[in-house]
């Protein structure tokens, strides 16, 4: 009783006008003090062209609004064609049709599966124009808010994750309802990418669910597809329209028979009004005297002195001959299926004409927006990462600081330094063998003394970071172990999104992964290793293998006897013209062109012995030129 009075839109005929045409059934209202329709006598599919949204019974809807012409033009041809596939209405009806001019962006082929099942998504994406250096958004995807897509653009811009976009501002009105306007920082950005980034994490694309469950004509809910809704309200459509010219002829005839007897009493004027005015109860009179039926008889009584006249009996004859053409008419269309069909469609196509309007939203396919990577969203800057030797972390803009001359924790020192980009990614590998990886912007600055990287990283007890490397993908790196094993491997295959880091160096039981050292050219570059006993071997870096991760195979041969003593020093990789320097202490050992050749033998021999007073080598050097 809440609901007892509405400002009604013209639209409401269609559901509305016809209640009074005897199209439905009335019953109680909750109280029993009124009485209400069962359903309402739409004249049009209002279940497809204003949607539904709800759950209830543990059963829920979500079935979108619809063009009223496409739906109509897609109801008729079912009504004429009743063996009409999903296809065939598809035709007609392309897709959902929301009050904003959004596109739609589901493929033809995922419309078709809805329709066809009666379930599944569809996406719209918001639209767009560009001004200058400002991207202008027209349109909103149906019921996403204005506020909420800047809250969540705005977000990102606070979280440094849009460094293309300046500024951001509202300037809707009374005549543009949507128009928010970023603003890009230059003409040279990629406005696409900026845009496909934001249809991915804002509200600017969105996914629809649709659920067509809906409670059958037999008071049942079932899940429908389009063909089965159509085809279910077209039946009672056309039972309504049977009940409502029923009605109609019905009422015809009613009028037909109290015209006829209208006529009877005109024709014996005089006698009737002397039998008025004579007897005390005059309708069983009238009925016996004139052969008239009560309801005849009642409608005699009834008349005005007013209508005896002529003229009036005049016009009883033409609504008389009206009714009669009516009453033919009527009886023509209720005997005949066909033009009972044919009615209905002309009532369809009077109802399109009058309500219908052009499709608002436009059905475009687009593949989904996918968003940009965090290293595509960061500026590329060159940057200097630096790793202590506690595993203190710390990244300097530029590659001019020297990480040697930078200040450390007491008991702290510099282990190790790399040179690449902010938009990449900081590989470290420790002890065990196991890398990792850490986006190069997030590092925290040099102008401090950095962050433990165990507080973004989990490495094995007991293990400790020895490297950072930086770099391209593709970029090469020779990976070894202590025991004399090791591989070539991209730089790529070390990057990995787990604190815990990735098995990358299978390393023997009582080893150590070595540094990682970069690899100029596979093909023309040399491997120098050396063991702890002095002993130095050269082979090509050819004659190693390239893996993803593993053990690797012998890069120098250490007696089994010894191998608990004598182990293999960080190899170097010497690309084509480069020299050797041997360090032993204080003291170290050049070797160039043919002296590298005195020691070059095949991979995984013992190599020769360095000189006297070099046997104690402590690490390899490669110097340029």
């Amino acid at each position: 009783m809440r609901y007892t009075e509405a400002r009604l839109a013209r639209f409401a005929e269609v559901l509305l006008a016809e209640l009074g045409q005897g199209t439905v059934d009335w019953v109680a209202n909750f109280d029993g003090t009124l009485e209400e329709p069962e359903v309402l006598p739409a004249r049009l599919p209002h279940v497809l062209l204003n949607g539904a949204s709800g759950i209830a019974v543990g059963l829920a809807t979500d079935i979108p609004p619809h063009n009223v012409r496409e739906v109509v033009a897609a109801a008729i041809h079912l009504l004429e064609n009743r063996d009409a596939t999903t296809g065939d209405l598809l035709a007609h009806l392309r897709g959902p049709d929301f009050p904003t001019r959004a596109e739609i962006i589901s493929s033809p082929v995922e419309l078709a599966e809805i329709y066809e099942s009666g379930g599944g998504s569809l996406r719209m994406r918001a639209a767009w124009e560009r001004e200058g250096t400002d991207v202008v958004i027209t349109a909103l995807p149906y019921q996403v808010s204005g506020g909420k897509v800047l809250s969540q653009i705005a977000a990102q811009m606070q979280g440094k994750k849009l460094p293309w976009v300046e500024d951001l501002r509202d300037e809707s009105d009374h005549e543009n309802p949507t128009r928010l306007v970023v603003t890009l920082r230059s003409n040279r950005v990629d406005v696409d990418a900026v845009m496909a980034h934001l249809f991915a994490t804002t509200d600017l694309e969105r996914s629809y669910r649709v659920n067509m469950n809906a409670v059958g004509v037999d008071g049942r809910p079932r899940l429908y597809t389009l063909r089965a809704l159509l085809g279910e309200w077209l039946e009672f459509r056309l039972e309504t329209v049977r009940r409502r010219l029923q009605h109609r002829f019905d009422r015809v005839l009613a009028r037909l028979h109290v015209l006829e007897g209208f006529l009877v009493a005109y024709l014996n004027i005089d006698e009737v009004i002397a039998i008025i005015r004579h007897e005390e109860v005059p309708k069983p009179v009238l009925i016996e005297r004139f052969a008239l039926t009560d309801a005849q008889a009642e409608a005699i009584l009834e008349l005005k002195l007013r209508h005896l006249s002529r003229l009036e009996e005049m016009k009883i004859r033409g609504e008389q001959d009206e009714l009669m053409r009516e009453r033919d008419q009527l009886e023509q269309i209720l005997g005949s299926k066909a033009r009972l069909r044919k009615l209905l469609r002309q009532e369809l196509e009077a109802d399109a004409e009058t309500y219908g309007d052009a499709r608002m939203s436009p059905i475009v396919e687009r593949p989904a927006a996918r968003a940009l990577d965090e290293a595509a969203l960061v500026p590329s800057e060159p940057v200097t990462v630096v790793v202590s030797e506690k595993g203190w972390v710390r990244s300097a803009k530029g590659h001019d600081p020297d990480p040697r001359e930078l200040s450390y924790r007491a008991g702290d020192a510099f282990l190790a330094a790399a040179r690449g980009r902010s938009n990449q990614a900081a590989v470290f590998l420790d002890s065990s063998g196991r890398s990792y990886a850490l986006p190069a912007h997030t590092l925290p600055s040099a102008r401090g003394q950095g962050e433990p990287l165990t507080s973004s990283l989990s490495p094995p007890s007991g293990a400790r970071f020895i490297a950072i490397v930086m770099g391209g993908d593709d970029d090469l790196l020779l990976l070894s172990s202590d025991a004399g094993y090791g591989f070539v491997a991209r730089l790529g295959d070390l990057v990995t999104a787990h604190s815990s880091g990735k098995a990358m160096v299978t390393v023997p039981h009582g080893g150590v992964a070595l540094p990682p050292q970069p690899v100029a050219s596979f093909d023309d570059d040399l491997v120098a290793a050396a063991t702890t006993e002095g002993y130095l071997l050269v082979f090509p870096l050819s004659q190693l293998v390239q893996l993803s991760k593993g053990k690797g195979v012998k890069i120098l041969g250490i007696p089994r006897k010894k191998a608990a003593d004598e182990r293999m020093l960080p190899p170097a990789v010497v690309p084509r013209g480069a020299s050797l320097r041997v360090h032993a202490g204080k003291r170290y050992y050049n070797l160039k062109g043919s002296d590298l050749e005195g020691f070059r033998a095949n991979r995984a021999l013992r190599g020769s012995r360095l000189p006297r007073g070099y046997r104690n080598p402590d690490r390899l050097e490669v110097v340029s030129g």
